[in-house]
């Protein structure tokens, strides 16, 4: 039975007539408000992952629970329709497990609160926004396991509950909640964040119903929401064709020695409604890497990647959804049966946005298709206790998401040593140095790890990080063994690695995926990302860009000829580069393919120790699941 709304005043909201001056001013109040949600936790909360690097997604609904502003779309409809108990004003509601709000989070350590506000007795709208918690408790700190093979190993679960009952903190909920945590104090303060945030715009929205009436207010959020309809019809006429495009990507393995993992989409339009439809994808794995993709959430990443095609100034929202129908098969990697585990879902959402992107550019690959990029968010775990002097032996532990390069694109090079999500931010190293026992002696760019091409992919990241104290670390990452594809004759980004120096002088290459890993005070862990793929033909590159990304240390004077270009001591050779360009084109004949992928996966397996220092994985082996 789905959540029910109380409310002292039944009187219907009227859908009215907005000028459009007021519909522009209560837009902008919307996003403000919006906003003014991430000044506030930013201000307030305490872990390094939602304070400093901003991993946290806000959003402001109308009554009906569609997203008018916000950053990852609206989960509350599907969640209401699990939602079992009664909604009164004050009430505040957490919850943090995929499998009990249909995919509104999809993995524990996201704790999502969900604020619905009252003006006068009667629900105008809802606010919302979840966090990345440092800790969820589990069997590693972070509460990201590997090698979890379901959903109890990975912390403390948290159904749909009230945290406020009518603006009445639950106290013992949460003592109980925070008991099963690892950092109980950084929860309690980002929790509280989260809370002050919603309710910062919950004030916002009842100013704004105050100042123009709850009517005008109702209506402008649907004309807002039309708006968004009107243009993905559009954009939907002209990116998504009739007849069937399918594109297939890798996960490149599980953490526990199996791999690749298979996402393949079809994309299709039938009328005005767009389709995409995952068969074929790989049937669910036996790690944490599982992704529970909610359709919603895809229908949004599908609306980000195409609305400022038509109009950039329109506020992003839900408005469009009914133009999309997302298909995806129960028991796949993207739909895992229940009591699969999910902690290391980010590497399947961030390949979702290749795939997407490749779906949506293939057929006007000069203007559309971007190459695949930094489709991740890897993730560094340090965790022990400080034996330095002063320190009283306290428990530490750090999380820090990694950043990589972006994609070549039709219209420039991607930039270098950036995040997936457009919202985050680094943790300046000052701040890391100061809270945990580690020094970072590197913090560069990586030359030539994006791919050659007419339009340059981004360079992923190499940060060295030295241990000051013994400890664990654990590393989630991606790309090791596939590469980041090149298009329209652009070549593939460079992988990504981990190497370990150990004091001792000794040296381990690592997993991208492994957790457990004893350091001893001294070691030194380079932790490097991976590169965007590159946009077009490398030898068309004007020569004098190239030389100039030599001089800024984007490319080696080795990694220059990958563009026919021929630069000795910083002076680019002209004559010898034409030469070469010349040699180089007429032994690579004309470019017939749109995708580079570096070679089959076949043929990437056999290369693999060679160029990785890894084992390749194993054909995973799938259990038939009831």
């Amino acid at each position: 039975m789905p959540a029910r709304i109380i409310e002292t005043n039944n009187t219907p909201l009227a859908t009215v007539d907005v000028e459009s001056v007021t519909v522009d001013i209560i837009e902008n109040g919307l996003k403000n408000a919006r906003e003014e949600m991430d000044a506030v936790l930013f201000r307030t909360a305490m872990s390094p992952g939602i304070r400093e690097q901003g991993d946290c997604f806000p959003m402001i609904a109308n009554k009906d629970g569609k997203m008018v502003v916000g950053q990852f779309g609206s989960f509350i409809a599907p969640f209401l329709s699990v939602y079992d108990a009664d909604i009164e004003e004050g009430d505040i509601i957490l919850t943090n497990d995929p499998y009990l709000c249909n995919a509104a989070v999809s993995h524990l350590p996201d704790w999502l609160v969900l604020v619905p506000v009252f003006k006068d007795g009667r629900h105008i709208a809802w606010s919302a926004m979840f966090g990345h918690m440092s800790d969820n408790g589990g069997m590693v700190p972070g509460s990201m396991p590997i090698n979890a093979t379901n959903i109890y190993q990975e912390g403390i679960r948290i159904p749909p509950v009230k945290l406020y009952k009518k603006g009445v903190l639950q106290e013992d909920l949460l003592e109980l909640v925070l008991h099963n945590v690892r950092t109980s104090q950084w929860n309690r303060f980002d929790l509280n964040a989260l809370v002050a945030a919603c309710n910062t715009a919950s004030k916002r929205c009842v100013e704004l119903a105050e100042r123009f009436g709850d009517d005008v207010f109702h209506s402008t959020m649907g004309v807002m929401l039309q708006r968004n309809y009107d243009a993905m019809k559009a954009v939907i006429g002209m990116v998504v064709p009739e007849e069937k495009r399918e594109f297939t990507d890798y996960l490149c393995d599980d953490g526990m020695g199996l791999g690749p993992y298979k996402i393949h989409c079809t994309m299709w339009r039938e009328g005005d409604k767009a389709i995409f439809d995952f068969e074929g994808t790989s049937p669910q794995a036996q790690s944490s890497v599982n992704f529970f993709l909610n359709e919603d959430m895809f229908k949004m990443f599908f609306g980000s990647f195409t609305i400022n095609i038509v109009d950039p100034q329109i506020a992003f929202n839900d408005g469009f959804y009914d133009l999309v129908d997302v298909r995806i098969p129960e028991g796949t990697l993207l739909k895992p049966k229940y009591p699969a585990a999910l902690s290391g879902r980010t590497h399947a959402l961030g390949r979702i946005f290749d795939i997407l992107g490749a779906l949506l550019g293939m057929g006007a690959p000069n203007e559309l298709l971007n190459a695949a990029g930094f489709s991740d968010s890897p993730h560094l775990f340090y965790s022990g206790y400080d034996t330095r002097p002063g320190k009283n032996g306290e428990w530490f532990q750090l999380f820090q998401i990694g950043f990589g390069g972006v994609p070549g694109r039709p219209v420039g090079d991607g930039p270098d040593g950036h995040s997936l999500w457009p919202g985050f931010t680094n943790v300046p190293n000052e701040f890391i140095e100061s809270y945990f026992p580690l020094r970072i002696e590197r913090y560069e760019v990586i030359p030539d790890s994006g791919g050659a091409g007419l339009h340059r992919g981004g360079n992923g990241l190499s940060v060295a990080y030295r241990f000051l104290v013994d400890g664990e670390i654990g590393i989630h990452d991606e790309r090791w063994l596939t590469y980041p594809w090149g298009v329209n004759g652009g070549n593939p980004g460079m992988r990504s690695t981990k190497r370990i120096v150990r004091a001792d002088g000794s040296e381990e290459w690592l997993p991208s995926k492994c957790e457990g890993i004893k350091v001893k005070a001294g070691d030194l862990l380079y932790y490097n990302t991976w590169g965007g793929g590159g946009w077009g033909d490398p030898l068309a590159r004007d020569a004098a860009l190239v030389a100039q990304d030599v001089a800024r240390g984007l490319v080696t004077e080795a990694g220059a000829k990958a563009y026919g270009v021929v630069v000795v001591n910083g002076v680019l050779d002209t004559a010898a580069t034409e030469a070469l360009r010349a040699e180089m084109a007429a032994q690579r004949g004309p470019i017939t393919e749109i995708f580079n992928f570096g070679g089959s996966i076949e043929e990437i397996k056999a290369r693999c120790v060679q160029e990785t220092h890894l084992e390749p994985p194993v054909e995973p082996v799938f259990q038939r699941r009831a």
